[in-house]
């Protein structure tokens, strides 16, 4: 009779991996005028006008600043979203994403 072997079983535990964060970025630039951001800011990611201000004038001087984390496909659309509004006004505004930390 031919020997059996015995082969253990694992159990394989799926991990659900939380998707990567991205943060929308402002890019400050000298043409945009600070109530069109403002103005930007509140519509697209439903800041107030104390909390769009701080961020405009973060970027301002500082060249950049965080707006806002959000899923990848999240981030990209409303980055894209503010940047075509920015566009469509003649402004050069820019908002751009990258993966958090």
């Amino acid at each position: 009779m031919p020997e059996i072997i015995s082969v253990p079983r694992t159990k394989t535990k799926l991990k659900t991996e939380r998707p990567r964060l991205h943060k929308v970025i402002l890019v400050n630039d000298d043409y945009t005028p600070r109530d069109f951001v403002v103005t930007v800011l509140k519509g697209e990611f439903h800041m107030s006008e104390d909390q769009a201000y701080r961020v405009m004038i973060t970027a301002h001087r500082r060249g950049v600043c965080v707006v806002a984390v959000f899923t990848r496909d999240v981030a990209e659309t409303k980055a894209t979203r503010a940047t075509e509004a920015g566009k469509a006004n003649g402004y050069p505004l820019q908002f751009t994403t990258e993966p958090e930390e």
